[in-house]
């Protein structure tokens, strides 16, 4: 135990590897937050389709040997907001929109990826590290983390009106396109960053279970915001130390963590249920 406390120390007295878990923490906490309010739309699988648009994106980069982020942001924006605008049109529902998208997405990069033998190059993206990042991008990814976050506070009444109530919310005088649209862009920005952390084909689990996990205890808005906030560092935390400890992949660490705790959660529910039906017998 001494042996394993060691070790963990060891690694936080190197400046980046504390850098990347701060980016990490800042990352989770966007996807969190954004989460909540793109699983009650109904919207939680567009992280999918983003990141699969994302991937496109960075596969072009690294062909054209261009710097990722300076095509992936514009582009993931881009796509979020043509989706949404796809996803209230009549004649494509929203899961047709993304499915649309991340096919397309994924077969534009793979077939760029393999004309110019660059497909190992970007396989990183696909799975994702945060231990591979330079500091440049730490850096870009606290940044703009640190905006996301901000722009969610300032607006959160907005936001949080828009989410249950979008036909209300226009009634009263509130512009449900233009924070429907702000939902999208900072989805898309927390997409990107996540990409690079946990990869196209686990990012959506960050902006799924922290959300579906503390829904399972609390039932107010405001509630489940804080409790899957907290449950969303917590977890990245301790995937982050586990993934150091074993010598595994921190995306797919972060994910177990947040199964498992999603598993706990809902086991604590359905006991809690059954204990108030008990007692009104």
């Amino acid at each position: 135990m001494t042996d394993l406390i060691q070790q963990i120390q060891n690694v936080f007295t190197l400046d980046l590897i504390v850098f990347q878990l701060i980016g990490g923490i800042l990352v989770s906490l966007c996807a969190s937050l954004l989460g909540v309010s793109l699983v009650l739309k109904r919207c939680s699988m567009i992280g999918d389709g983003l990141s699969h648009v994302g991937f496109g994106a960075l596969s072009i980069a690294v062909v054209m040997s261009v710097s990722p982020l300076k095509v992936a942001i514009p582009v993931v924006i881009i796509a979020a907001i043509i989706l949404l605008r796809l996803s209230e049109s009549s004649r494509i529902n929203g899961d047709s929109a993304i499915a649309l998208f991340a096919t397309s997405s994924l077969a534009i990069a793979v077939f760029a990826t393999s004309r110019a033998k660059k497909i190992n190059d970007v396989s990183n993206y696909m799975f994702g590290s945060i231990l591979a990042m330079n500091r440049h991008e730490v850096k870009i990814i606290v940044i703009l983390s640190i905006v996301v976050i901000l722009t969610y506070i300032i607006f959160y009444n907005k936001i949080f009106a828009v989410t249950f109530d979008g036909v209300f919310s226009s009634a009263t005088g509130i512009n449900v396109n233009l924070y429907n649209m702000l939902i999208a862009v900072l989805t898309a920005l927390t997409v990107v960053f996540g990409m690079l952390m946990m990869g196209a084909l686990l990012i959506s689990s960050l902006i799924i279970f922290p959300s579906l996990t503390a829904m399972r205890i609390c039932k107010s808005f405001k509630g489940v915001i804080i409790t899957s906030s907290i449950m969303a560092v917590f977890c990245f935390i301790i995937g982050f130390i586990v993934s150091i400890i074993w010598n595994a992949s921190p995306g797919a660490s972060v994910v177990i963590v947040n199964l498992i705790m999603f598993i706990l959660f809902s086991i604590y529910s359905k006991i809690k249920s059954k204990q108030k039906i008990f007692i009104r017998f």
